[in-house]
Formats: C-alpha cells, structure tokens, sequence
C-alpha cells in the first residue's frame, strides 16, 4: 500500500511543500459582552413560572463560589445539575439548545442596561433601588422604605421577576440589582425575602453584573452564504491586502475519490505533507466547476434525491446537507447518477395528493412540528426553540397523564377554538322595540330582496342597498342622562336621511337596581349630521330603560315620563314620529343639562294640546306596557355602564359610543360584516330562504350574556400534570412544601364532586367553587352553581374552602359539613342537603344552635354523615386556604370559581356570579376544547370520575397552550422510496416532524442543518420527504452556504469555553468569484466590523489563505405601526425618539404612509418612545400604544427589549385640539431640533481646527450605538442653518469604494460649498468605515453613515445588487431628517467636473425629482438600447428614459405627494414576477413617470461614453463608468482612459490611506496599550440610521 501510495504521489509530481489551506470563515458577535451561564438559565427556568424562578434562584444563591474552584465546564455542568432539579431530561436538553444559542442573553443584558440607566452606586457589586434612591447596604434599607412614602413608584416591566410574597400594592417597590449565586445578592436576599413575606414590600430582582467579562460572545442561529457572481464585467479592486493563515478545522471531508485520509494519515505519519497535496488536488478535481449542458441539469434534484436515499439513513441528513450547502462543486458529479423508476413514480403521486390536499407544489418546501406548520422564511432558531419549548409542555403533559400512542396524537390532532375578542348578544329579545323594518317598511320596498346581491360588483367603499337586515343597532340608555341627548339625535339623523339602520330602545334610569353600572361619564358631544354620508341598510332605533317601580309615574320621574310619550306618539302615529319627536324634545335641553321632569309634559302641551297628560304620564297610563322589560333585559345581559350600543349583537365600546366616532365606527362595521355576509353566501350558507338575523343569532361567537370575567380573551389556566410523591391534604405542614404543580395535583386527585345524578356519564366541565362559605357572598356563589348544576347535563362541582381568618373549628363548620356529606352520602341526596344548608333560614338556625345532625335531609346516611363530620379537623381547610394564596392567588376570603382548570378569581365581595353567568361559563369551557376532549376521551373506555379528570386535565392543558395555526396531518400516498424516516427513542416523549423539501434549494441549505441539530436536542421522529422539481433549465442553486447552529455550549480542549460558533467554508473552488452575504433573523442589524478583504469579490485564487470576516450584531430592530385616532390614516412624516432615562434622545425616525409603519435601532435594555421635539410633538399627542411595557395611560411609552425575537408595537397619536388643521409636511420647516447640524458649514481648513465628527458611543455605555434611524446630531440649540451640499451615495465591494473616494473628491474640487455625504451604512466595508473620518478630517467635509432595515412586509430581494438597488430609490423619504430638502444621487463611480450647486439648484418645475435621460448620441450601440422597443417604448411614449446613476431629489415635495409610498406600492406589485423590474433603480422611476412625474436634466449632467458620442465629452458635468455591454472593458482599465483626472485622484487618496496606515502603526508601536477607540477618530463618529 505504501508503495501504490508513493507511486500516486510520484505521478501527480506533487511537492513536498505543503501549500497554505484556503477558505473563508463569518462569524458574528453580539454586541454587548458575554453574560453569565447562571443568569441565562434563572431565565430559562423563569419562562416556566415565577415560582420556579425562586425555587432555583433559593438552589443556587451562593453557587458562584465554586466559579474559581472548578473549571468552566465543570461549573457549566454544575449549574446543568442545578436547573435538572427543576427540569425535566427534554427541558434541560432544551435548556442546553437555549445556552448555545445565547437566548436568554438579550434578558440579562436588558436587565444591565436598566441598572447601568439607574445608574448604579460606585464599587457596589449589588444594590437596590427603593423608589429612585439607592444603596449598597442591607442596613440601609429599612431607612430607605420610611422616606420611599413621598416618592413615585418606578417602572416594572413583564419581565422583571417579583418575589412570591404578599405584594400588596400599598407597600414600597425595593429593586434588587445583583448577580444571582453571589455572597452579595444572598445578604440582600436574605432580607428583601423575608420583608416580602411580612407583606411590608415588593420584592423585584433584576440581574445585574458589576464586572463583566470583557470579551464579546460569538452568535448562531443566522446563515452564511457565498453567492456566484457573474464574471461578465471585471469589478474586482487591484490592491493587495494582507493573507490570513487558515487554522486547522475538524470539519474537512475524510473520504475523497475512494481515499480514506484519517486511516493514511495514521498509518503514514511520515507523508502528511504530501498526503495534503493529494488531497487537496483529488478535491479541485471533483470540484469540477465547468458549466453543465442544459440536458444535464434536468433530473438533478431526483439524481440528488436517489444519492440521498441510498446511503444509510442516519447518513442522509448530512448527505443532503453537503450536497444543498456545496451544490455547485457537486453539480458535476450528481448528473452520473441514476434515478430508480419507483423513486420517481412515487414523488410524483406523492406530490399529487401534496398538491391537492395542501396545495404542495413541486419544489415548496414546508416543516410540520407535531403537525404545526413552521414557515422557514418567517420562524429562526429562537422561535422554533419557544415551538419546541411550548410543546413540550403539551407532550410531557399528555405523556404524565397516561395518554401515549395514538390516543396521544388524537388529542394533539384537536382543533383548539381560537378565543373570541368580539362576543354578541342575541338580539331576538321582546323586549326590544324595533323603530324601523327593513325587510317590510315601504320605504325600502325599491331594493332588491336577494342575498346575491352582496356578491355583485360595486366600486370600493359602495355599500349595498339590499331590503334585507343585515345591520342591527340596538341602543340601551337611560333617557335622563346628557350623554342620551346627542345619541337620540344622532339616530333620527340616521332615519331621516335613509340611513337604513334597524334601531331599538332601551330606557333606563333605576341606577340604584345596578350598583354596578355608574353613569358613563363620557361626555356624548353635539355634532351636525351631513346628509348623504351614508346610504346602507341599517335597523334603527331606540329603547329607553326606566324607573321599574310601580309607585312612580311621569310627573315625579322624567325617564318613566319620555318612555310614555314615546309610547303614545307611536301608537298615535308610528315609530318614526316617536322618534323625531323626542329628538325635537331633546333641542329644548340646554346644554350641559338633562332632561328635567318639566320638559316632557311642557312639550306634550305645546305639541299635542288635546291630549290628556293625566291618562298618557299618570299612575294609570294606558302606555306603559313593557316599561319593566328593558330593565331586566338589560340587568340580564350583564352589559356595561349606559349608554350601550349593540351593533348586530356586539357591544360597542364607550369610546366607539362617542357621537363624533359612531358614525365612523358603523361604516366600518358594517364594511366588515358585509365580508362576512359575502362569504357566507359565496360558500352557500346562507342563501335565500334563511332569515338574516336568525343566521347571525347562531354564529359560534353568540353568548346568552355578557360577563367580561367569563368572556376575557387573558386567560390563566391550573396545570394538573404532575405527579406528587405525597398527596395528603391533611398534613398542612407536609402539604406547604409542594410547589404550585404538586399542590393542584394533589387537590386534583383528593377532590369529590356534586353531579346531577348518581349514574351520570363523563362530564364534560368540572367547576370548582371557591370562597368563604361561612359569610354571605360564598355562600351566594355555591348556591348559584348547585342552581347551575340542577339544570345542567355533563358538569360537576367542587367545592375548596378559603376562609377569610385563620381556620378553626367554629369557623368552618359550614365546608366541613359540605365536606362531610360529599364524602359519605350519594351524590342527589349530598347535594339537597347543601341546597338546604346554604339556605338563610339554616344559616340563622345554626347560629342560634341547632345542631348539624337536625339539618339533614331525607334520604341521607345520618350516621355515616355524623361520624365523619365529628372527626373531621380543620387541617384540610388550612392545605385549601394555602392552595387558595399560593396557587389561585387570592386572599384569605376571597373567592373564584376554577372550571375545567381556568381560574377566574378575584371576585370582590360586591360582585355576583349568577346562575346565567355559569350557564355562560358552562357554554365557553364547552366551546372551546372540552367537547372535543370529552368525545375522545369517552373513546378510551375509562371509569366515569377518571374519564371526568382526564377530561378537566387534558382540557386545561391544551387550552392553556398558545393559539397559533391549526395543525394539518400530512400523509403520504407511499413512503418506501421517495421519504427519508428516523424512527425515535422508544418510551420517551418524542417530536413528529415532518419535511418537505427538494434536496437543491435554498430552503434545503437552511432546514436540512436544522434538522440535524433538533436530533441531537430532542427524540425526533422523522420524516423527509424529496419533493424534487423535473425538467430544471438553469442551475437550482448558485451559492455555497453554511448554517450557523450548534445542540449545544461546545468546549475546547482545557475545558474552557469555545469562543463560539463560526461558519466555515472549507475545500472551496478557486475559479468563481464569490459574494458573502450574512442571512440572519428578521430583526437583526448586522455589519461587518473586521475583515482585510473584500467580501463582495472574493477570488480564493487570488487569496493565499484564509479570507475571514468579522461581523457583529449592530442593533435589535424595534419596528411599528402609527396611526391617527382622528382620521384612521398614518401621520406621515410623524417623527419618534427613542432614548433611556438619562439620555432621552438616541434615536429617531420617521413614520411612512405604507401600513403607518416605522423602525428604530435599539439594542437590550428598557427604551422611551416619544414624539420629537418641534412640529411632531407641537402637533400630535400620543394616546395610546399596544405592544409596549408601560401602562396605556403611562406618560410615557416605555418599550423594553430583550430577546431575540421581533418587537412590533402600535402607536396611535391625535392632533392637538388647537393643530387640527396643522399639516406635518407643510413649507414651515423647524429651527431647533436635533437636526440642525445637517446645514452647519464645516470648517474647511484641514489641519486648523478638528472637523466635528458625530458622537455615535457614550463614554458611560460604550456598547450602544447611539444612532438615528433617519438622521441627525445631536445638537438641540437653534444655531442658524446655513448652506450644505447634501450627497447621497452607495457602495458595496472594494473597487467601489475605491470610486466612490474618487467621486467624493471630484465633487469636493468643484465646489466651495460646505458638502455633507450622506452613505448607506448596510454594505460598506470594515476598511471604508475605518477610513472615512481621516479623509473627512483631511477634505473638510461632513458625512453620517444611514441605514434602514428591509421592511419584513415589503416583498424581499435576494440578490445583494438588487437589494442595493432598491435602497436607492425605495426609502428616500425615510432615510433623511425633515430637515433635508434636497439630495443629490451621485453613483460611486462616477467623476464630477462641475459645481453640483447648479443641480441641486435646478427648477425641477413641480416634480419631485430629476434625472438624466440616457444618451443616444452614440449610433453604434443602439442594438442595446432596449428602452427604444417593446414595452418601455410603448409606455413611455414621448418621455425619455431615464438614467439612475445621477437624480435631485426634493425631499419636501417627494413627501408632500407621498411619492415614497407610491413607488413602495408599485415595486410591491411588479415586484412579484421575477421578470420584472430587471434594472430596479431605474425601472420603477421610469415605471412610475405618469404617476410620479420626473424632470428630465440637461443631458450635460451626465456623460457615459457607452451611449454619449466623443463630441458631448467636452461639455459633461459628470462623467459615468457605466458597463459597456459591447466591449465589457473592466472598470478600472476605463476609468483611467475616458478620465485623466480620475488617475491622479487615485494617486491622491491612495497617499492618504498610506498615511493614515502609517500613522496607525506608528501609535500602535509607540501605544500599545492605546483603546482602539483613541487611535481611530472613526470611533466618535454619530452613526445615523
């Protein structure tokens, strides 16, 4: 062998020299510093419950002893050992996922940044912070909770972790900030805690380190992707940088060509050097890179499908892996393959059932954990780890309540109702007085009666005119309050003018029967109707709920006295007179008044003098029927405070009930309830012969009442899956030591219940009721819900005691009665005899001293009854009272009713839970799961009370899991040749999953690594099924990737940590140039920070070693919505700032026109939205805000980041009363502000003064980048604005840059004015950034770097020149403070020879930006000129087509005319076709002309020597280096023949850069210790947006 091995060696002529190993290798830092295992893992366990939290934080507070005593990975695996005690196998290797990921480390670095804003004391490892005051000492602290009275409370967040004690809301808030498992933090623990439990505090911990490590922690979770560019032109830079040395890597391929290089390596010690060479030239030789023929692409993906079926299946996923992530070199070698006919017949009836079963294409891919579908372009690592997380809760808690195999999948299968947000009424009710009748009143009788109708086509905002009830208004009030007065004639307004509402009265003024319902105090504002703004089919109406009592008539009460007027006009005349007689009544009201008991027989006087007042408002009155029925109508539907409108059943808040709004709020209902109609006619469920409202009245969101405790969608569920070694309740002390799970498993498994018969079946709701049966309201709420069960089929009831003192025996005779006879007596007769115990007459009995025994029914084991009851002691009332504090969380006495596990507690003693309310929980609980659990279950053939408790169990944990899409079933037609299976674990929880995906796509390279990864974290079964593409005509994937993901923390050899995760691309070919694109999370901010070469060009031919890149997670997007409360519409051009309490302005932006959306640049830590200073904050107030961390009616909006994942709030803001007619836009520009500086001249003499380079790092946070979304400094003085030359420009890629330092200089020579460069931060090299502040200070100029994220709603580039292109022209409104008027577009390669002031100058004449049309003067290249043909010829007509390498842009008519949102909407729509939109930046201006106009330039302003003759040279005001596609010359051989300058302004800068190098290495020599930030002056640049 060794001989063949020397031969082969011989014959390749290989040397001994071994060359250098080429690759490139990403990795991304975070940008903050490493956070502790310890505090990552408290978080973890915390997302479990706030009593696991301290639970864990009590095991380990003092575990950082043993930090120095151990190495890393023995106290990695200590605290591993630690959270176990709390954890389950799955959850801890979830745990492990978590840590490698770094998910929690956004929470501790939050958590820092709050106490670094506090800001902490000095040399103070843990402090707290009582009320704004602050101290290092535990002795101090009962000092600070004396003075804490005076002082506002501070901000806590969600994600702040309160100690369990009493947390009063009366007590001083005390903040602990410290580093968990310290002696320090155990000394304030010690304390705080006990203070918490004496309920004298709130007791809030938030992680805090005092001395972090300094090193910053590598990510995953992102892809890396080396993309294949086109050759066509040379765009590579000429200048050498230095190599980098590959390090050795595990990750090379052993087998190559049939050789086995471990096994030679070993055996042949003494060839590793010649054995590399063979190697590396077996790998060139099977890196083939010579394009295939098109005959040869077509069966590639099945060619890739068969390799990966034949291997052995635990090698599959890494086959498949290799082959999607190293496509292009493994190209070649798959077309030898050959696809087995089976395989190829079973993918495509595979893929016909996929295509008409789930609408599963050829080609789409698609993931399925336990059936819910996991959009790869939406879901990342973090937030499959909170899917897998969530599910594991649901699949360990089906698998510890016995529940396994297919009766497992079943219940997982279950579709889980959605929570309804909007309930309804039936409106069927006689007591409702219809005013109007669409369906039979006359007046409507020209409008055609069939629902089809919805389904003809009107112009948008039409609303139908059909004679049917569609729409319902029906209005409870009281007739006597103010507010009543505009509603009533608001509705005649809507009557007179055909505004076809079907409108019902209620009347109302007995507040005292409905304690309560106060009067709304909102005042209902007068307002003037404009006829004509509406034309659709409502019922309309009124009814007036009044005094019920007999005694009153309508000379002593003025409601009784409007309800009976309204009455006799109506029976006198109709409905419609009775309404527009009392809105004439209600014009006699003055203003601010109500209606008086004068006023009603004063206008029957005047308006009907013959009638009699004595028989239509006496005590007698002939019109008084039903004036009862509206009351209790309204006192049983459990509706809020009057006035109270239903629109087709559905309450409208008291805010939609404001006159001004209700006309604005019935459009929109009526819009989106004619979309339901529509589609319910479209489907054939409702069709003509089905009354309307009887349609409506069955719809699954109908309730019987309305009750906001039983109806809100925030809702808290018990957790019935534990397993407790000890289940006695009546060891209160052994009873106290359980935790919250263990407790309810116990009281769970001890409890017995009422039912309605003694031989009933499965029920489907067990209820527990829970209270202090001794007073008056538990008793209440028991006898209510034994009411309830008398009338109801399939419920249950327990009973739990929580007695509002300490239990003893004189004080719990009533439960332990209760108790008694559920333990000895047959359900029927228990149940009497607590009916009879609960009465009044009992109750006063034994207080009088009857005894127990003589209150017993018939049919009762008396003596069985007595014994129990005489030993029975109080200890079980103690373990009740403790499950009531530390599981339901009430107070002693308070009471809550617990169904099918959904606590809903907290009834104060005022409140009544009536029997309608448990007839409406009983109809919830049913609705959302328990029904469909109750029938799978019956299937198991359990015993009724198991079946019962599996029933309450398994419906409580599915409810309490979070609602996302129904889960689908994917099946397969076959699966023997065509679907990868990995069978899982036996005897354990496992994963179903489910992949479909072609093994040569993009979304191969990112799920097949992904893959891998969840196999070795969790017991998988899976399946993979190859849903390959035939008949490909081009190349299916064009780039190499890599997927950043690691199972879990990796160490090295010594036990120290691994720096972290790298993306390592090893065995490259050397021939294509490539383009290394990062591919992370939606809300990552990423940028490249470390890297010598160029990253757009990378050419490993020319590379002697290792190209790597150092990139780092700049910022975490926080992104939102705005819109104007007034007017529904976003307030364009509304300005936010997002700062911290001690710098409030770090950060600005602006709001767009599309969706009201805007972002801004944020990193972990707790943020203060505001309006901007000036116009913004003049004009607009904010009103309210959802997705934030502060109240709605905080004064400030406080947003707190820290995870991972996307924050997206919503803000909506209103004009100021006295700004109502106050434009954002408008020509009057603001004077102060933080955007002043854009016009300040700079200083122009280099070398005299230093020029002012804006801050972008604090010297308290040096991590955060202080920049602004859309521009700006940080100046807030209203120094006078003078001139400034605003150019903007981008660039990606060495060679560009090199151009673009060329066009700055050629635009510098031209001009004296002051020039302010605006650049694209996203794609600029590490090299650039470091640079620019030294050639700024050399030229005397200003520059800000801008950045904006790719909105994740606005369809996605993937091409990075693409992408460039489209932040050319896609965010110009955005990207730039209000303050700028007008920017300039200067391509990078381009050469300026004249003033660029004339341009900006220009009269654009109306439009809102110009460019330069494209040359035709050079007659040769008119074969190239498509513009002139086809579509564009035909669309453009007379107008040119115009050149993007050069516009004017007037930012203030661009945003006057929303031309932003315009492009945005016409990109979005074209952008759809992958054909369209070839040459993006100029073909959606161009596009859009007749839209957004564009002044075409004098064609001087740009010459190109590919389409301008020799003779315009001459006259060029700027010259292009566009491509010829005639000659293809490379760029840098052009430029230096068309521009003769263009070579000595080479020359130029390249003589600063050796300089600024060279300084650099002098400081280096001379300071070695010098921070980095001192030697770059880049370093205090103000970074924008």
């Amino acid at each position: 062998m060794r001989n063949v091995l020397l031969l082969s060696l011989f014959l390749l002529n290989i040397q001994s020299a071994i060359s250098s190993s080429k690759g490139v290798s990403a990795s991304l830092k975070a940008k903050w510093t490493m956070t502790p295992f310890l505090l990552e893992t408290s978080e973890f366990i915390g997302e479990n419950g706030n009593e696991k939290f301290w639970q864990f934080v009590e095991t380990v507070k003092e575990l950082t002893v043993y930090k120095n005593g151990e190495s890393v990975r023995s106290y990695y695996n200590l605290i591993i050992k630690k959270a176990g005690q709390f954890l389950t196998e799955l959850q801890v290797n979830l745990l492990k996922f978590a840590l490698s990921l770094k998910t929690y480390s956004p929470a501790v670095q939050g958590s820092q940044q709050i106490a670094q804003d506090e800001p902490p004391p000095e040399d103070c490892p843990a402090f707290v912070s009582v009320h704004g005051q602050h101290s290092c000492s535990t002795k101090d602290i009962k000092k600070l909770l004396k003075a804490a009275a005076g002082r506002q409370k501070p901000y806590l967040y969600k994600a702040d972790h309160w100690y369990p004690g009493l947390n009063k809301t009366d007590v001083p808030v005390v903040i602990l900030y410290a580093e968990i498992g310290t002696k320090k933090f155990n000394s304030f623990h010690k304390v705080l805690s006990e203070k918490a439990q004496e309920g004298t505090l709130t007791y809030v911990l938030r992680h805090y380190v005092v001395d972090p490590k300094p090193q910053k922690m590598l990510l995953s979770g992102y892809g890396v992707e080396l993309a294949i560019k086109s050759t066509e032109y040379k765009a590579v830079d000429d200048t050498q940088v230095k190599d980098t040395k590959a390090p050795a890597t595990d990750e090379e391929i052993d087998e190559v060509q049939g050789f086995i290089f471990g096994t030679l390596k070993k055996s042949h010690p003494d060839l590793q050097e010649q054995l590399a060479d063979l190697r590396k030239h077996l790998l060139d030789s099977t890196n083939d890179m010579t394009p295939l023929k098109v005959w040869e692409l077509q069966d590639l993906s099945f060619q890739a499908a068969a390799m990966i079926m034949s291997v052995p299946k635990f090698d599959a996923l890494k086959l498949m892996r290799d082959l999607s992530q190293n496509f292009p070199s493994k190209a070649r070698s798959l077309t030898r393959g050959v696809v087995n006919q089976e395989l190829r017949k079973e993918i495509e009836e595979n893929q016909k059932r996929l295509s008409e079963t789930m609408g599963v294409h050829p080609g789409d891919a698609g993931l399925f954990i336990n059936g819910l579908p996991i959009d790869l372009d939406v879901h990342n690592p973090f937030s499959i780890l909170d899917a897998l997380r969530a599910e594991a809760r649901i699949l360990e808690g089906l698998h510890s309540l016995g529940i396994k195999g297919e009766h497992q999948s079943k219940l997982l299968s279950l579709p889980v109702s959605a929570v309804e947000d909007s309930y309804a009424l039936d409106i069927r009710h006689a007591a409702i007085t219809w005013v109007n009748d669409i369906e039979s009143d006359s007046m409507y009788r020209s409008w055609p009666t069939g629902v089809q109708e919805l389904l003809r086509a009107t112009f948008p905002g039409v609303i139908r005119q059909i004679r049917r009830n569609f729409f319902n208004l029906v209005i409870f009030l009281d007739p006597v309050q103010e507010e009543s007065i505009e509603l009533v004639k608001l509705a005649e307004a809507f009557y007179k003018h055909k505004i076809p509402l079907r409108q019902a009265l209620f009347s109302f003024t007995e507040l005292q029967l409905f304690p309560f319902a106060p009067v709304n105090s909102i005042r209902l504002l007068k307002r003037e109707f404009k006829p004509g703004t509406f034309s659709t089919s409502f019922r309309i109406g009124f009814v007036f709920v009044v005094n019920t009592a007999d005694e009153v008539d309508g000379f002593s009460d003025a409601g009784v006295a409007f309800y009976r007027l309204f009455n006799f006009i109506a029976d006198e005349y109709d409905f419609s007179q009775a309404l527009v007689s009392v809105a004439s009544m209600y014009n006699k009201v003055g203003a601010g008044q109500k209606l008086s008991v004068d006023t009603v027989p004063a206008y029957l006087k005047k308006k009907f003098p013959k009638a009699s007042a004595e028989r239509i408002l006496g005590l007698e009155s002939e019109y008084d029927e039903k004036r009862k029925a509206g009351a209790v109508f309204y006192r049983k539907s459990g509706l809020a405070a009057l006035p109270q409108g239903l629109f087709n059943g559905v309450p409208l808040s008291p805010e939609e009930m404001d006159p001004e709004e209700l006309e604005t709020i019935l459009l929109q209902r009526i819009m989106d309830t004619t979309n339901f109609f529509q589609k319910a006619v479209y489907t054939g469920q409702l069709t003509e012969g089905i009354d309307v409202v009887d349609y409506l009245m069955e719809q699954a969101n109908m309730v019987p009442r309305f009750n906001p405790l039983v109806l809100s969608t925030d809702r808290t569920y018990l957790d019935f899956t534990a397993s407790p070694v000890a289940d006695d309740w009546e060891d209160t002390t052994m009873f106290s030591y359980l935790d919250s799970r263990d407790k309810t498993a116990v009281v769970a498994k001890k409890m017995k219940y009422f039912t309605k018969t003694d031989e009933g079946g499965v029920s489907g709701v067990t209820m527990w009721i829970v209270g202090d049966f001794e007073e008056g309201p538990g008793r209440r709420l028991l006898q209510s819900a034994m009411k309830h069960l008398k009338a109801s089929v399939g419920v249950r009831v327990g009973v739990l005691a929580n007695p509002g003192g300490k239990p003893m025996e004189d004080s719990t005779v009533l439960y332990r009665a209760i108790w008694a006879a559920l333990l000895t007596q047959k359900s029927k007769a228990a149940a009497d005899f607590v009916h009879q115990l609960l009465k009044d007459d009992s109750i006063r009995l034994l207080q009088q001293g009857t005894k127990m025994k003589d209150l017993l029914v018939p049919g009762m084991n008396a003596d069985a009854f007595e014994k129990k009851f005489n030993t029975l002691g109080v200890d079980l009332v103690r373990s009740l009272q403790l499950f009531s504090r530390d599981v339901l969380k009430l107070r002693p006495g308070q009471r809550a009713v617990v169904s099918n596990g959904r606590v809903l507690g907290l009834l104060e003693e005022q409140d009544e839970f009536t029997v309608e309310d448990f007839h409406l929980l009983e109809k919830i609980t049913l609705s959302t799961t328990a029904e469909k659990v109750k029938a799978k279950v019956k299937q198991m053939g359990l015993k009724t009370k198991q079946a019962s408790d599996l029933v309450m169990k398994v419906d409580a944990l599915l409810s309490a899991a979070p609602k996302g899409e129904a889960r689908k079933s994917v099946r397969f037609v076959k699966d023997t040749h065509s679907v990868l299976h990995l069978s899982p674990r036996p005897d354990e929880v496992f994963y179903d999953v489910v992949a479909i995906v072609d093994p040569l796509t993009r979304e191969a390279q990112k799920m097949t690594p992904l893959l891998i990864v969840l196999s070795q974290v969790v017991n998988l079964k899976l399946q993979v099924f190859m849903n390959c593409r035939a008949k490909l005509s081009e190349m299916p994937l064009k780039s190499f990737y890599r997927y950043v993901l690691e199972p879990d923390v990796a160490f090295m050899a010594n036990d120290t940590v691994s720096p972290g995760p790298v993306a390592r691309f090893t065995d490259l070919p050397e021939s294509p140039l490539l383009t290394l694109n990062m591919i992370t999370p939606e809300s990552w901010m990423v940028e490249a920070v470390l890297s010598p070469h160029d990253l757009d060009n990378i050419h490993l031919q020319e590379v002697s070693g290792l190209v790597s890149a150092e990139y780092e997670l700049e910022h975490l997007l926080l992104e939102g919505h705005c819109f104007d409360l007034s007017t529904g519409q976003p307030p364009r051009g509304l300005q936010f700032t997002l700062g911290m309490s001690q710098q409030p302005l770090l950060l600005d932006t602006i709001v767009m026109a599309n969706l009201g959306y805007f972002q801004l640049k944020a990193n972990p830590g707790a943020w203060i939205l505001k309006l901007r200073k000036g116009r913004s904050e003049d004009i607009y107030q904010i009103l309210a805000h959802d997705g934030t961390d502060s109240p709605a009616d905080a004064g400030d909006v406080v947003v707190v980041l820290n995870s991972f994942h996307s924050k997206i709030i919503k803000v909506r803001v209103q004009k100021k009363a006295d700004k109502i007619g106050e434009d954002l836009l408008s020509e009057a520009t603001e004077s102060k502000g933080i955007w002043d500086s854009i016009k300040r001249r700079a200083r122009t003499s280099p070398g005299l003064t230093r020029l002012r380079i804006y801050s972008v790092r604090s010297s308290r946070a040096n991590n955060m980048c202080f920049c602004s979304m859309a521009g700006g400094s940080s100046s807030e003085d209203g120094d006078k604005k003078e001139d400034v030359l605003n150019i903007f420009s981008v660039a990606s890629g060495h060679l560009y840059e090199r151009f673009l330092r060329i066009m700055m200089l050629s635009v510098l020579r031209h001009t004296k004015t002051p020039v302010k460069f605006w650049f694209l931060k996203n794609y600029l090299s590490p090299s650039f950034k470091e640079t620019i502040p030294h050639m700024a200070e050399a030229y005397g100029f200003q520059y800000e770097l801008v950045q904006y994220k790719w909105p994740r709603w606005l369809h996605q580039q993937t091409e990075k020149q693409r992408i460039i292109w489209g932040y050319k022209i896609l965010f110009l409104d955005v990207l730039f403070p209000l303050a700028v008027d007008k920017i300039i577009f200067v391509d990078a390669d381009q050469i300026v020879r004249a003033d660029l002031m004339e341009l900006r100058d220009l009269n654009l004449e109306g439009a809102p930006y110009g460019y330069t049309p494209f040359c035709d003067s050079r007659t040769e290249m008119d074969g190239y000129r498509f513009w002139k043909t086809g579509y564009w010829a035909s669309h453009l007509g007379h107008r040119k087509y115009h050149i993007s390498a050069l516009y004017v842009v007037d930012l203030k008519k661009f945003r006057k005319i929303a031309a932003g949102d315009r492009l945005r909407g016409q990109y979005q729509a074209l952008s759809q076709d992958p054909n369209s939109l070839s040459n993006l930046d100029q073909d959606l201006p161009n596009n859009m002309i007749h839209q957004v106009a564009i002044k075409s330039l004098p064609q001087e302003w740009l010459w190109c020597e590919t389409w301008c003759d020799n003779t315009s040279k001459a006259t060029a005001k700027t010259i292009d280096l566009c491509n010829n596609p005639k000659t293809k010359e490379p760029k840098l051989t052009a430029a230096a023949r068309i521009v003769p300058e263009w070579v000595e302004y080479d020359s130029e800068i390249k003589r600063l850069l050796r300089q600024v190098q060279e300084q650099r290495e002098t400081e280096a020599t001379h300071s070695p210790s010098l921070a980095p930030s001192l030697q770059n002056p880049g370093s205090s640049q103000r970074d924008e947006l």
